[in-house]
């Protein structure tokens, strides 16, 4: 894509030593104006990345993000998806807001406690009691609370996107209770709390970035994973682990995140304008997530996945002293823990002194 830049921006890239000219292009390419000369109107386009398929429910939220932004803004503001990696991992993606040199992108949670830490609370197994439950999470305080908390990290979150429940799917074994976890290599990701959380079942935790896990499920790398019915059915890793175990430790939601650099460079009413494509993205996303949630359960066992239902609460049992640990390690996160259960009608499946 070509990209067209003020002439004032122009000179100041002109003057500037060859190493860096590159990235100052970059940078204003991907994320402020693209003007043409002798033009009145200004178009502001910014760049979001993210690491899913483009049949994903996620990535077709964003293409509704991007088409009601524009026709909020009548065009002024606009938003290009870069879709299945094509900037990078998700940390690495993150690392880019931080800096400026990209506008948005969409991660997990799980990844974001590596920057704000009070993020790890969704990452803790069983603390939701159901979907209503975690909604409600979300839309209340503790959820918007913690839409912000990684402004001091220049991440500003925006709305939050569902990713189910995650569950176990594995290759050569169901996992029908814990102790078949012993001696087994889960790949999780590169969250501490996901790697406490499958040693406190008894598995391996093993760090691998998404697009690298097919392979490391093929050649043994790993013994499994753990995700959600259409993360484990786009990628096709139903191709390899033919063992998924509905148990539902987690439900970690994404979160759509946009670097403050760029948030601060837009004036009130665009931040408006983007706050609200955000919001209207989400509800349609839940609708097509609920979608996507049953096309792919169905898809798996058509492909011959075995699926089966363990009973969760040794599962539950099996993480109450990890949970109970953050109450004098962190008591910021246990306080939160706290809130998410009282935020409930009913207690979640685990107890809480």
């Amino acid at each position: 894509m070509q990209y067209k830049i003020n002439n004032r921006l122009l000179c100041l890239l002109k003057n500037r030593r060859p190493a860096n000219f590159f990235f100052y292009l970059f940078f204003s390419a991907s994320l402020l104006l693209t003007t043409s000369c002798g033009q009145v109107k200004e178009q502001k386009v910014i760049k979001l990345a993210h690491g899913l398929d483009t049949a994903h429910p996620v990535h077709e939220a964003m293409e509704y993000l991007a088409k009601r932004l524009e026709e909020k803004s009548g065009g002024k503001l606009t938003v290009e998806i870069y879709p299945n990696a094509q900037l990078g991992s998700e940390r690495e993606n993150i690392e880019l807001l931080q800096i400026g040199s990209l506008g948005m992108t969409k991660v997990s949670t799980s990844v974001m406690e590596s920057f704000s830490p009070n993020f790890k609370v969704f990452s803790l197994p069983y603390i939701f009691r159901d979907q209503e439950h975690y909604y409600k999470v979300l839309e209340g305080d503790i959820g918007k609370d913690l839409l912000t908390q990684g402004e001091k990290y220049w991440l500003r979150g925006l709305t939050y996107y569902d990713a189910g429940s995650r569950s176990f799917y594995t290759v050569n074994k169901p996992v029908r209770k814990p102790e078949d976890l012993k001696g087994m290599k889960i790949r999780v990701q590169a969250s501490n709390t996901s790697i406490g959380m499958v040693q406190a079942f008894g598995g391996s935790a093993t760090p691998i970035s998404w697009g690298e896990l097919y392979t490391a499920l093929q050649q043994g790398v790993v013994d499994g994973a753990e995700n959600n019915h259409p993360s484990f059915y786009l990628s096709r890793h139903y191709e390899v682990a033919k063992y998924y175990s509905i148990n539902e430790h987690t439900m970690v939601p994404d979160i759509l995140l946009i670097s403050t650099v760029v948030w601060e460079s837009l004036s009130p009413q665009e931040q408006q304008w983007l706050q609200e494509a955000a919001d209207e993205s989400a509800i349609v996303q839940r609708k097509l997530w609920n979608e996507a949630e049953q096309e792919a359960l169905e898809a798996v066992k058509a492909a011959g996945v075995e699926i089966n239902y363990p009973d969760k609460e040794p599962f539950a049992k099996a993480v109450e002293p990890m949970l109970e640990s953050y109450k004098t390690r962190e008591p910021e996160v246990y306080s939160l823990i706290q809130g998410i259960k009282e935020a409930g009608d009913e207690k979640p499946l685990i107890k809480i002194n």
